[in-house]
């Protein structure tokens, strides 16, 4: 699996009508409506704004007026194919004049966001999770050499220290003498070590 690095944005032009493919990292599905909106603040004058997302544990597409099946059917396959998660592509189109039909609509839109993908950086990932690491102070620099090569989300300092950190799922045995908490289980981005 995979997902991107950053945000990005890619335009091809099809018989003369603008593909425009945003693709955003998508933490949480509550920020679907957000991002398309952002995307109809961007591209006011724009005739469709079709979408498509996949995470772990949701997937869904809109055709945004296209006929049935034509755009976020297709760009939801893309996804699927590419496996990209946690990516919603939103592809706004500014309609040339010229009809492409069902099938060149469904090419378009698979074409865009392909093409979007191909132009953007994407990072490997794994299952992980996601927890809280409490120690004492005095064990600080133990655990940053142990956690080296891992993502350090955020360090608190009350009476003790509160790491919270992303693990792949078969790295926790290297928590073996700490307290932890799993706080929940999502993608996260592979580490080579």
């Amino acid at each position: 699996m995979k997902t991107l690095k950053s945000n990005s944005v890619n335009e091809i032009i099809i018989k003369n009508s603008r593909f425009i493919t945003l693709l955003y990292k998508l933490n949480d599905i509550n920020d679907v409506s957000s991002l398309v909106e952002e995307a109809k603040s961007l591209y006011p004058k724009a005739t469709h704004y079709c979408y498509a997302y996949i995470t772990d544990n949701a997937r869904r597409s809109s055709d945004d007026g296209e006929p049935g099946g034509t755009a976020g059917a297709p760009m939801l396959n893309v996804l699927d194919k590419e496996e990209i998660i946690n990516v919603l592509a939103v592809t706004v189109r500014y309609f040339g004049g010229i009809k492409l039909g069902a099938g060149g609509l469904v090419r378009a839109y698979s074409k865009s966001v392909r093409d979007a993908i191909l132009a953007s950086e994407a990072v490997d990932v794994v299952k992980g999770y996601r927890m809280n690491v409490t120690i004492s102070y005095d064990m600080q620099k133990n655990l940053d050499y142990l956690l080296k090569n891992y993502v350090i989300v955020n360090k608190q300092f009350n009476d003790k220290v509160i790491y919270t950190i992303l693990l792949p799922i078969d790295k926790l045995s290297i928590l073996g003498g700490y307290d932890y908490e799993i706080l929940n289980e999502e993608y996260i981005e592979k580490v080579e070590n």
